[in-house]
């Protein structure tokens, strides 16, 4: 599902030497698989699953998500890969403060053509618990309310692959630990690839496999 070859990030840095942010980083995830990333704040954890997103562009190195090379495509190709292989999960929920719960959820239903948008995201926000919250504002939810409708929009349009970087980072431990586990449940029901980052040990032993960032290089715990 996920090919990772030589990739390096680096910025300008005035006038010194460029900042190395990754340096020659390898790795694959297969179909299926969870995989957690550790490492302390500042290690490039961040950068890393931008990179694998397409949504930054590395200055060395090539990155295959499903067989394509995203780095090969432009901005627009990027985005329809996306759209239709990719699932995200945030540290702050990244709701559309304008939409309601299940508009949210439609949201990526409708961009992908989704006749049954309505119903399907009262499904899934039946899944996570939030059947009484249909119509609510972002404001309106609390912090582990506003992450479950995030995973609700990520798991709607059937993604192949989920990316979720410090998805409890916002959140209290005792509701942290119900995301978590909700987010494990599904993506075991839906058989989907996840790459978490975290920088919590606990959550991170969750996962099939563990990669640690340090100094901008991954290792295999």
């Amino acid at each position: 599902m996920v090919r990772v070859d030589g990739l390096g990030k680096q910025v300008a840095n005035g006038d010194e030497a460029p900042l190395i942010i990754l340096h020659e980083i390898s790795f694959s995830v297969a179909a299926g698989e969870t995989v957690a990333i550790v490492g302390a704040s500042g290690s490039g954890k961040s950068t890393l699953l931008g990179l694998l997103a397409g949504l930054d562009q590395p200055t060395a190195g090539s990155v295959c998500l499903d067989g394509q090379e995203i780095s090969a495509l432009d901005e627009d190709a990027r985005a329809v890969l996306r759209g239709r292989i990719l699932g995200f999960v945030f540290q702050s929920f990244q709701l559309l403060p304008s939409l309601t719960a299940i508009e949210n959820v439609m949201l990526p239903l409708e961009l992908a053509g989704e006749r049954s948008a309505a119903g399907e995201a009262r499904g899934w926000l039946e899944r996570v618990g939030l059947a009484h919250r249909l119509r609510h504002y972002p404001k309106h939810l609390s912090g582990g309310e506003q992450q479950r409708v995030a995973l609700a929009r990520a798991f709607a349009p059937g993604p192949k692959l989920i990316l979720a970087d410090e998805p409890t980072g916002n959140l209290d431990a005792a509701t942290g630990h119900q995301i978590i586990d909700l987010m494990f449940a599904i993506n075991a029901e839906r058989g989907t690839t996840l790459i978490l980052v975290t920088h919590d040990d606990e959550i991170a032993a969750r996962c099939a496999r563990r990669l640690r960032m340090h100094g901008g290089r991954l290792e295999e715990l």
